[in-house]
This record gives structure tokens, C-alpha cells and sequence, in this order.
């Protein structure tokens, strides 16, 4: 029987340690490499084949979406699947476009992680639950607008309320009600909870 070789990459071995115990039940899976960041997965695939790479989408030095691009690049045969915390309708849709092969949320990666590895290298893709998970999310008003994608990207390089309104050539006033706005639509209370959600979900 040829097995499916899987690499894991997330930066909290906690994580992989979990990984590696839900996808030990199938005898068909052979998980062959760990990392902890982007860089470390490419460096990895260098030298090593591999059939699929669980990305987590929130790591150092490079995030599963840069390191997806690189491996669709230059491993098109190799299967990429992204865990996320969020799954916006307008994220689902980006990674889609790049190429990614599947994408589960990260609460959820027991029997359905296996269910998406199997799929995906049998050449479909697995979005099944993210998708009906974002369609709840985007029912009940958490779809961003371009411009509120934007204010959120400018927080995430540390720019403050004024100089967002100098660049966008808007007023401050209208920077922080879009910021007010962000915080309701996504039931975050603070900046810091909103960059933390940005970069969970891909936007920044």
C-alpha cells in the first residue's frame, strides 16, 4: 500500500503533537517532516518529496499563505491545506484563487483532517465546511468592506487613526467610526484582539 507522505507545519508543537496523533489511525498516512514556520517547509521539500503539507495559516518568519503561494509555485503536484481559527467568505475566496487545495478551521481538524488529506490527493478539493461555516459568518454581518479590509491592513503596520486618515485622504473621525464599526461587526473589544483576528484570517 503506498502511503500518503504528509508535512506539518504550525509553530506550537502542542499543535503537531496533535496532528500526528489524529492522523496515526489511518495506515495509509505517513506524516515525514514537521516545521514551525514557512521557511522551514520549503527548506524541507528541498530535499524531500512530499504529497501533502498542512499549513497553519498564523506563523513566524513566513505564514501558510506566502508559503502556499511557494510551494504551488514550485511543487504544483504537492496538495497544500490551510488551517485557520476564522474563515471569512472573502478569505475562502483569496485562497481558492491561489490554488490552495483545502482549508479546514483549526478546531475542527480530528476525523475531517483526515477526510480533507485523502480527498485532496485523490485531486479534489476540500472546502466543504469552511464554506457552509463562512456563509453562517457572512449571514449574520461580518463581511468586511473593501475599506474596512483596508484601515485593518494600516493598523497591522502600525499606523495610528491620523496617519490612516492622511493617507486614505479622509478624516480621523471617519477612520476611528470605521474602526468602531470593525470592532462590532467581528465582536472584538480592542485593537489588539482585531490585528490578532487579521492575522489568523489572512488580511494581514
Amino acid at each position: 500500500m503506498k502511503k500518503i507522505k504528509i508535512v506539518l507545519a504550525d509553530d506550537h508543537q502542542i499543535v503537531i503533537d496533535g496532528l500526528k496523533l489524529v492522523l496515526s489511525s489511518r495506515e495509509d498516512f505517513n506524516v515525514i517532516g514537521e516545521a514551525a514556520n514557512g521557511l522551514e517547509v520549503l527548506d524541507f521539500l528541498k530535499n524531500n518529496k512530499a504529497d501533502v503539507v498542512v499549513l497553519d495559516i498564523n506563523m513566524p518568519e513566513m505564514d501558510g499563505i506566502k508559503c502556499a503561494k511557494r510551494i504551488k509555485a514550485t511543487y504544483p503536484e504537492v496538495k497544500v491545506i490551510i488551517l485557520t481559527m476564522y474563515a471569512q467568505k472573502s478569505f475562502v475566496e483569496e485562497i481558492v484563487k491561489i490554488g490552495i487545495d483545502g482549508c479546514l478551521l483549526k478546531n475542527n481538524t480530528g476525523k475531517e483532517l483526515s477526510d480533507a488529506i485523502a480527498r485532496v490527493q485523490s485531486g479534489k478539493s476540500y472546502y466543504d465546511q469552511i464554506q457552509n461555516f463562512s456563509k453562517e459568518e457572512s449571514k449574520q454581518n461580518y463581511t468586511l468592506s473593501d475599506r474596512e479590509i483596508e484601515i485593518i491592513r494600516k493598523l497591522g503596520d502600525g499606523m495610528t487613526s491620523s496617519q490612516i486618515a492622511n493617507e486614505l485622504y479622509i478624516s480621523e473621525h471617519t477612520v476611528k467610526t470605521h474602526r468602531k464599526n470593525i470592532l462590532k461587526k467581528l465582536d472584538l473589544h480592542s485593537s489588539s484582539e482585531l490585528i490578532q483576528y487579521a492575522l489568523n484570517i489572512g488580511i494581514i
